[in-house]
C-alpha cells in the first residue's frame, strides 16, 4: 500500500467530525476495544497521560509533551483534529508519522480486517487511533500524550490506563451528544479517570468540580487543582510571548515564558507543570529546567496563531462562546492594530450565537465563509446572528481571505476563527501562496 492508497483507505471509514456527529450511539467503547484486542492491546505497551476538556486540551498535550522531551524522554503524541495534514494527529517527538510509516501501519490494519468478519464496523477516528497506538508500540515510545477526541467516558482513546488524567476547562460544546448542562457534560469528561491514577484539574466551574472531586473519591484517585495546590501568576507579556510565574508543590517555576498567548495559555502551562510534579513524584526524573524550557519552545498552531505581520493575519480554532471569549480577551490585551476584520465560519450544531455575540464587538468588518465539509453551516445563517453589523458573504475561505486583504492597511489585523475546518483551510492558502513566491 503507497501512502495515496492509504489515505484512501483511511477515508474509507465514516468520519464523523466531516460529517457531524449524530447522537451518542455514534460511539461504542466496546467496538474500540474489540479493534484493539486484534492487534494485541497496541494501548497498554507505553505509560500514558489523557487529556480531555473542552477548551485547551491541544495546548497542555503540547505543553507536557515539550516538558517530557527535554528531559529526555521519546514522547509519542495523539491529537485531533488536524489542520492542513490528517498525519499532524500522529507525532513522536514533534515529529510527524511519515507518509511511509502511515501507509506501512494502514496497510497492516487492512490486512487484518479485510475479509474477515469481526462483527462491527469501526469509525475513521477508531481506525487512526489504533494506528497511532500500533505506531507508538513500534517505536518504543517512553510516553504517549493522548488527547480524548470528544467527551471522554465513550471516546475511543479512552481504552488507555493512564498515569495522569488531566481535564481542561469545560465549556459548553457537542451538548446533543454530551448533555445540555455543564455536569452532564463534566460526567462524561471525568470518564477518563481511572483507579490508580492522578486526577488533573484546571480552574473549573463549582458544577463541574464537584462532580469532578466526586468522581476521584469514588476511586480513591488523588486529585490536584490547578490554581490552588499549582499557582501561576502573570508577568508581563506582549504580541510574542507571555512572561509567569509557576509554584507547585515541587517548586518554583520562576520568569516561565511561553510564545502561545493569553491568560488562558499561562493556566495551560500550569496544568502542564502539575502533570510534570504528578510524574517526578512516582520516580520520573523530570528537572525545575526541563519544565520551563518546555514551556518555552512550545508551539501550538491554530492557537492565536500569527502566519503573517503588516497586516497580521491570525488564526484561532475557536468554536463555542467561552473559547472565542478567550480569544477576543487576548486579541485586546496582546496586539495592537487599528481595524480588525473578522473571518467566521462555523460548522453546525456549533454555538454560532454566543461566537457571533463574543467576536461581533471585536471587529469592524465581518466577512463570513465556510470550509469544504459536509457539516459546515452555511454563511447566509451565520448572519442571522448578527446584529447591527454588515456583512460580505462568501462561498470559500480562499475568497474570504482574498476580499479581507484587499479591504485591510498594514495596520490592521485579519483574524480567522470559527472552526478548525476553516483556519486549516486558510493555513493551506497561505502555504501554497508562499510556494508559489519562492
Amino acid at each position: 500500500m503507497n501512502y495515496r492508497e492509504a489515505l484512501q483507505y483511511l477515508d474509507s471509514f465514516i468520519d464523523y467530525e466531516k460529517i457531524g456527529y449524530k447522537n451518542r450511539e455514534s460511539f461504542s467503547l466496546s467496538r474500540m476495544r474489540c479493534l484493539a484486542q486484534i492487534f494485541d492491546n497496541p494501548q497498554n505497551s507505553f505509560p500514558a497521560i489523557h487529556i480531555a476538556g473542552t477548551k485547551g486540551k491541544g495546548s497542555i498535550v503540547a505543553f507536557i509533551s515539550n516538558i517530557l522531551k527535554e528531559a529526555g524522554f521519546t514522547v509519542g503524541v495523539y491529537t485531533s483534529p488536524h489542520l492542513t495534514d490528517a498525519r499532524e494527529r500522529i507525532k513522536i517527538n514533534n515529529e510527524i508519522i511519515a507518509e511511509a510509516e502511515l501507509a506501512f501501519y494502514a496497510g497492516e490494519i487492512k490486512r487484518k480486517l479485510d475479509g474477515k468478519k469481526h462483527g462491527f464496523s469501526p469509525t475513521f477516528f477508531e481506525i487512526y487511533t489504533v494506528l497511532a497506538f500500533n505506531y507508538f508500540k513500534a517505536k518504543k515510545i517512553n510516553y504517549g500524550v493522548i488527547e480524548a477526541g470528544l467527551g471522554g467516558r465513550l471516546d475511543a482513546t479512552n481504552i488507555i490506563k493512564p498515569l495522569v488524567s488531566l481535564i481542561s476547562p469545560i465549556s459548553y460544546d457537542h451538548t446533543h451528544i454530551l448533555g445540555e448542562s455543564l455536569k452532564k457534560i463534566a460526567i462524561e469528561k471525568s470518564g477518563i479517570i481511572k483507579k490508580g491514577c492522578v486526577s488533573i484539574s484546571a480552574p473549573q466551574e463549582n458544577s463541574v468540580l464537584e462532580v469532578i472531586r466526586e468522581k476521584c473519591k469514588s476511586l480513591d484517585v488523588e486529585f490536584i487543582l490547578v490554581g490552588k495546590n499549582i499557582r501561576f501568576c502573570e508577568i508581563t507579556h506582549d504580541s510574542e510571548k507571555e512572561i509567569f510565574d509557576l509554584k507547585g508543590a515541587l517548586g518554583n517555576y520562576e520568569n516561565c515564558q511561553s510564545r502561545l498567548l493569553g491568560r488562558h495559555q499561562i493556566i495551560n502551562a500550569a496544568c502542564a507543570a502539575g502533570i510534570a510534579e504528578s510524574l517526578a513524584k512516582r520516580g520520573v526524573k523530570i528537572s525545575d529546567e526541563s519544565i520551563k524550557k518546555g514551556i518555552e519552545i512550545t508551539e501550538n498552531p491554530g492557537r492565536c496563531e500569527v502566519i503573517a505581520r503588516n497586516p497580521y493575519i491570525i488564526l484561532d480554532g475557536a468554536q463555542n462562546r467561552a473559547s472565542a471569549n478567550a480569544l477576543k480577551e487576548t486579541i485586546r490585551r496582546n496586539f495592537d492594530y487599528k481595524k480588525l476584520i473578522l473571518i467566521l465560519g462555523a460548522s453546525k450544531k456549533k454555538d454560532i450565537k454566543g461566537i457571533v455575540e463574543e467576536l461581533s464587538s471585536l471587529s469592524d468588518m465581518l466577512i463570513l465563509t465556510k470550509a469544504n465539509i459536509e457539516r459546515r453551516e452555511e454563511p447566509r445563517v451565520i448572519a442571522g446572528f448578527i446584529k447591527e453589523k454588515d456583512v460580505i458573504l462568501t462561498d470559500s475561505v480562499t475568497e474570504a481571505l482574498r476580499r479581507a486583504r484587499a479591504l485591510a492597511s498594514v495596520e490592521d489585523m485579519i483574524l480567522i476563527t470559527g472552526s478548525f475546518f476553516v483556519i486549516g483551510e486558510a493555513k493551506k492558502v497561505k502555504f501554497e501562496e508562499e510556494k508559489l513566491s519562492i
